[in-house]
């Protein structure tokens, strides 16, 4: 059966796979829910927008995307609230940093109003795919990519925006070991380092594989011209609290602009917690854990929303931070976008968009 809202066209699946899937034991990334949104790129216009059943793709071998990356995602969160209502969380930051992105890799903009209605209508065919509990959550995939059957590299002429949900869990069950990477790069000044784009991601996962055979979670990554300052902490943007102050690097067009990174730090300000924005060098933060400065650490991102860090390695040194329990600032920082996310508190800032 298709029905037709304000502007999307919805075409429910026939047979939901939600009765097959039990929501208390899945993995992160792996399960998916039954519905997707669909848009194609043609001829210079966005096409009709339509939500339809989950499916696998069709694509040429000669798909322009297959050949020179041209793709771009984001990542959000939809909270079941506790009185049964669904909220998601901040999209329109989400929205205006895809279309930046989408602006750095020569791809077309998505017109923000229609994208919005895409998550919330999409979120509330599937709402009941969110898993209950405290980690629980649904997690958002937005995503465009290059469609043109060509072997050349220019930038493609047609493209598909897509969206898919899956139900998650906690990223990580236990705070993370990182290594602060001094020789490899992730991004350089004028490169595509707060593009979320595909190639990113996929130029750091040979040095994460080689620090994760080595018993770390995680890299921080360091500039890439002098590998001096701290950047961020694999898929994260990374936090420290030096004597009372939350310090994290500032932007400077090499680091993601987190949406929970951007959320912590008004809630840290909202708290009476001072926040510095600014370079923070390795030698910074290894001098701080040295002397016992270094109250704790922490890694900030929609996937992982706060992940503690356990220990930072920095060449033939390991620093060991305190238990998880003395860590007063990130708890409470935590408990905060927790409590706003999931409707427990007054939403001063008008973060939340309530779905149903």
């Amino acid at each position: 059966m298709i029905t037709t809202g304000q502007k999307i066209a919805i075409q429910r699946t026939e047979k939901s796979r939600l009765p097959e899937t039990d929501l208390q034991n899945i993995k992160f990334g792996r399960v998916f829910s039954d519905h997707m949104f669909v848009m194609d790129y043609v001829n210079g216009a966005w096409g009709a927008p339509k939500i339809v059943p989950f499916a696998d793709l069709r694509m040429s071998p000669a798909a322009l995307v297959l050949h020179y990356s041209q793709t771009i995602f984001e990542g959000l969160k939809a909270y079941r609230t506790a009185d049964g209502h669904v909220n998601l969380f901040r999209p329109q930051m989400n929205i205006a940093r895809m279309n930046r992105s989408a602006t750095r890799m020569c791809m077309p903009t998505i017109p923000e109003d229609l994208f919005l209605e895409a998550l919330v209508e999409l979120v509330k065919l599937d709402q009941d795919w969110i898993p209950t509990g405290d980690e629980a959550s649904l997690y958002i995939r937005p995503f465009m990519y290059a469609t043109d059957e060509y072997i050349g590299v220019r930038p493609s002429e047609g493209y598909r925006f897509m969206i898919f949900t899956c139900p998650v869990r906690a990223y990580y069950n236990e705070a993370v070991n990182v290594k602060i990477e001094t020789h490899y790069s992730r991004a350089f000044p004028g490169g595509t380092g707060e593009a979320k784009c595909g190639g990113n991601y996929a130029g750091g996962l040979y040095p994460a594989k080689m620090g994760q055979d080595q018993g770390f979670h995680q890299l921080i990554w360091t500039d890439g011209l002098t590998h001096q300052y701290i950047e961020e902490s694999g898929t994260m943007n990374v936090f420290f609290n030096i004597d009372g102050t939350l310090v994290t690097p500032a932007l400077d067009g090499t680091i993601l602009r987190g949406v929970t990174r951007d959320s912590i730090i008004q809630i840290a300000k909202d708290e009476g917690i001072r926040v510095e924005e600014r370079r923070v060098s390795v030698e910074e933060i290894v001098i701080a854990a040295r002397n016992g400065r270094l109250i704790s650490a922490f890694g900030a991102g929609t996937a992982a929303t706060l992940a503690h860090i356990a220990t930072i390695a920095h060449n033939d040194e390991v620093f060991k931070l305190p238990e998880m329990g003395e860590r007063k600032l990130a708890n409470r920082v935590g408990q905060v976008l927790d409590d706003i996310r999931r409707g427990r508190v007054t939403d001063k800032h008008g973060w939340v968009v309530p779905v149903v």
